[in-house]
């Protein structure tokens, strides 16, 4: 069975940065980018609301199924780390809604699609931990991206994400304060080394 770790994090955590640092010093190890451009079309095409409760079950039935085809293809790979993964999905889709003041009854709606979704779970998560002032300050340096959504995430999910990924017995924590992106992508490559001597 295919080894399958997964990075989480907050925006401008660094996780695609370290991402591509060990899918350049490591080329044995599958590294698996999020693929979002053809989900985010669908979304646009269909005029869906991720505000409104109907609309939002459509668009995570979109996304949960985009995640299960990546787990898929990742079985051809002995060893394979996401950029995200399940069970950033998972979080996305339960949480979301309580960070806009929603309380709507996604696990009913969406029972059979997260049911499916959790049997693609990564084997272990890294989460790249840092301080909010890093975050933003990482933000402010990107240039390449527009992050719209960085300030809703960093002050309404994170508190959550924290919460909800800290708790789990198959979740690391490295701090990334103070790391460039070359000791944070070897920080990475070392644990997934170690996840591999564990786990294989």
């Amino acid at each position: 069975m295919a080894l399958i770790l997964a990075l989480e994090g907050c925006m401008a955590a660094g996780k695609t940065s370290a991402a591509r640092f060990v899918a350049q010093s490591a080329p044995e190890v599958h590294v698996s980018f999020e693929r979002t451009a053809q989900t985010v079309e669908k979304v646009r095409a269909r005029g869906l609301d991720k505000r409104v409760f109907s609309d939002y079950v459509e668009i995570q039935k979109l996304w949960i199924q985009n995640e299960i085809d990546r787990y898929v293809r990742a079985q051809a790979y002995p060893v394979t780390l996401t950029d995200f993964g399940a069970a950033e999905i998972e979080f996305y889709t339960l949480c979301y809604p309580q960070s806009i003041g929603e309380n709507w009854d996604v696990e009913s709606a969406l029972r059979e699609e997260l049911r499916c979704l959790r049997a693609c779970m990564p084997r272990r998560i890294l989460f790249l931990r840092a301080r909010d002032e890093t975050l933003r300050a990482r933000k402010a340096a990107d240039e390449t991206r527009s992050r719209d959504f960085f300030e809703h995430h960093l002050q309404h999910l994170m508190p959550l994400k924290h919460a909800w990924f800290l708790q789990k017995e198959n979740v690391d924590v490295v701090d990334v304060d103070g790391l460039d992106a070359t000791e944070e992508g070897k920080a990475v490559l070392g644990w997934v080394k170690r996840c591999e001597r564990q786990l294989l």
